[in-house]
């Protein structure tokens, strides 16, 4: 244990880095670094447990920060473990670094995850508890690990805290110690001036321990800490109450502490004088960017301590593996990164259902051959149909982590953090099920995973206006542009960043699961139906399902005649209602070529020749889509007409609105008789 004095030298050393790197950057957040320094002291130097030597060791601890402009804390926090070199810190914000201005995941540099959008943060770090229990299960004491997460007044302020704590405590997640600093102060006003509720009467109330101390002190925070960590069956929120941009004072030593000026602009320019406040925490002005030697002994101290502690963990591991090899593979397996093994034989699609009722049959078989993996549904499963996936294992419960279902209730964003959570934590494959309409709760969570290129899959039914009687609230139209929008936007890595899927039949849905399962570097989504969908004809020698694995490129011919005039395109239910409108239009001798394109993002990325084949050059096209006409653009481009949905849904049986809507054989008929001049 550190003496106090110590401890204080060492909080300050990190507000001096803090500050000095917001304030060459000429912008950041200095303030709530500076006030929260002294519980990320404690919590690296005495408490947070890891390997120095192997960052991503599967059984350390974690810690989510969720206020990412806090990020010049934790980079000047991490620089005293060596993760960043002085030189790094300076370049705070600055194109090309290390240390950006939101760090998202970097596991190597010791950054677990740091949140951008407030709330999204702590809410990983519940999934990321989840994980842990859920995997602590299958493989025993090697999951032992505890989850830290840090939030601020604004993370508290955001809806989704309700869900992940209501999540939280109803789970009795007892390895996760989330530390709130409660400063008052938020970037354009004090707490108070917006929020005077009872923050610890409400965790209290979701079954939270609640603890209550000074949050400068770092005797106080270490016995909160070590209260935390014994106790059974809750989690535990530690309210520490801090002081923004402590030590911070004005030329004239005047204190600049606890104004909202400091919150979200460098110190000199909320009117403090940054040479003053770096002397008064003593530090050289002329020399911000060092490490005290006594600060630098007393870490190089505790990572001594942390490489025992790991060598000897690691003995103990090498014993459990003798005595425990299928668990021990099972461990390296699923932290490897890779795809499971899957026989997608075992996958018995009956013809003519709903792509949804074709998603059960799959998480039925995946729920029995992919252990590791775990489901979620918001309220909905017997209708979003991950049901197939409930019926095979049961609901994760408060002491009983050994199913593989996540009952988040009504919750599509805190659903979605949770899955991201637990795909920061590694081991775990998550998925999780909705209606297509309220992925607009899920898009803030949706983007995260693109951006950190997690492979989260995300289910959605009820694809589109054919919900029928639910009416316009509950018709998804603008939908999967929006969706789609992602498949074109590339991530850091240059790889779409979402891959989307909207299969046109069960078979398909079969091979849509199948490219979701195998994508282990960026989030999946898989659009499906409602109503049932007739089956695609198969071309002669093969059946539909050998002819559906044509849908892994993206896009791929379904039907075509010798000497086409033009070409079809659809993705979803709206295939088959070419398929139907085809039959009309060869009666009168037109030729055509019927394309489907589950995935433009895909097909795109596919050799131009193939591309050529499928959408030849200079034949007329017809797209069709339930959604925007925007949908198909890309695909029809100028050369061609779309039929698409410009309004909003209508109430009444699907039937009835594919009749009004204009999405029949007949319409594609006249549609295409009209684009041929015919």
């Amino acid at each position: 244990m550190n003496n106090e004095q110590l401890m204080t030298r060492a909080a300050d050393n990190i507000r001096i880095l803090a500050a000095s790197m917001v304030e060459r950057a000429k912008s950041g957040h200095p303030g709530g670094a500076m006030g929260g320094a002294d519980f990320i002291n404690v919590l690296f130097s005495e408490f947070l447990i890891f390997d120095p030597n192997d960052p991503k060791w599967p059984g350390r601890d974690r810690f989510f920060l969720d206020p990412g402009h806090m990020s010049p804390m934790l980079y000047a926090q991490l620089s005293l473990i060596g993760k960043y070199s002085m030189q790094e810190l300076q370049q705070f914000r600055q194109w090309g670094s290390p240390t950006p201005g939101h760090p998202e995941v970097d596991v190597l540099r010791g950054v677990e995850n740091t949140s951008g959008p407030l709330g999204q943060g702590h809410t990983f770090a519940v999934g990321a508890a989840i994980a842990a229990k859920f995997l602590a299960e299958r493989l025993g004491w090697v999951m032992s690990q505890t989850i830290y997460a840090y939030i601020s007044d604004g993370g508290v302020q955001e809806e989704i805290s309700q869900g992940a704590g209501r999540i939280a405590g109803h789970l009795g997640l007892d390895n996760l110690i989330m530390f709130y600093d409660a400063n008052n102060i938020q970037l354009s006003t004090k707490v108070d001036e917006v929020d005077t509720e009872d923050v610890a009467m409400k965790y209290k109330a979701w079954g939270w321990h609640v603890l209550e101390v000074d949050g400068s002190s770092a005797s106080e925070i270490r016995k909160a800490l070590a209260e935390a960590k014994s106790i059974v069956g809750k989690p535990t929120l530690i309210i520490g109450h801090t002081t923004m941009a402590r030590g911070a004072v004005g030329a004239d030593g005047t204190s600049y502490e606890g104004k909202v000026s400091t919150h979200g602009q460098p110190l000199s320019a909320a009117g403090a004088s940054f040479e003053a406040t770096v002397q008064n925490l003593g530090g050289d002005p002329n020399d911000p960017f060092r490490i005290f030697p006594e600060v630098e002994a007393m870490y190089q101290a505790r990572l001594d301590v942390l490489r025992q502690l790991a060598e000897e963990r690691k003995k103990e591991e090498a014993l459990w593996r003798q005595d425990n090899k299928d668990r021990a593979e099972k461990l390296d397996r699923w932290f490897s990164g890779v795809s499971p093994v899957i026989d997608w034989s075992k996958v018995e699609q009956k013809p003519d259902q709903a792509t949804r009722a074709a998603s059960a049959t799959i998480l039925g078989v995946l729920a029995q051959q992919v252990e590791n993996m775990v489901v979620a549904s918001a309220d909905l499963s017997n209708s979003d149909k991950t049901d197939g996936f409930l019926k095979k294992t049961r609901a994760l419960t408060r002491g009983d982590f050994g199913g593989a279902f996540l009952q988040p209730g009504v919750a599509e964003l805190t659903m979605a953090c949770l899955c991201i959570g637990m795909a920061l934590h590694g081991g775990v494959i998550p998925a999780c099920g909705t209606f297509f309409v309220f992925s607009d709760y899920m898009k803030p969570a949706v983007r995260m995973a693109a951006l950190m290129e997690l492979p989260v899959k995300f289910v959605w039914s009820h694809d589109a206006f054919r919900v029928g009687e639910d009416g316009p609230t509950h018709e998804p139209v603008e939908q999967e542009a929006q969706i789609r929008l992602m498949e074109k936007l590339q991530n850091h890595s240059g790889a779409n960043s979402l891959l989307v899927l909207r299969p046109s039949d069960v078979e398909e849905t079969t091979v849509a699961w199948r490219m979701a399962m195998e994508n282990v570097h960026t989030p999946s989504a898989l659009i499906l139906s409602r109503q049932n969908i007739k089956d695609l004809p198969a071309p002669e020698g093969k059946t539909r399902g050998e002819a559906a694995q044509e849908a892994e490129r993206g896009g791929y011919i379904v039907q075509r005649d010798e000497h086409p005039e033009v070409v079809l395109i659809a993705n979803g239910s709206e295939v088959s209602t070419l398929i139907e409108g085809a039959e009309l239009l060869r009666k009168e001798g037109i030729q055509l070529q019927i394309v489907a394109v589950p995935s433009e993002g895909v097909f795109r990325r596919q050799p131009k020749a193939y591309q050529d084949e499928v959408l030849p050059q200079g034949i007329k096209r017809f797209g069709l889509t339930a959604g925007l006409p925007v949908n198909l653009l890309g695909l029809v481009g100028d050369n061609g007409t779309i039929w698409g949905m410009n309004s909003f849904g209508f109430s009444a049986p699907y039937k009835v609105l594919d009749e009004k809507l204009g999405f029949t054989a007949e319409n594609v008929y006249q549609q295409v008789k009209q684009l041929l001049g015919k």
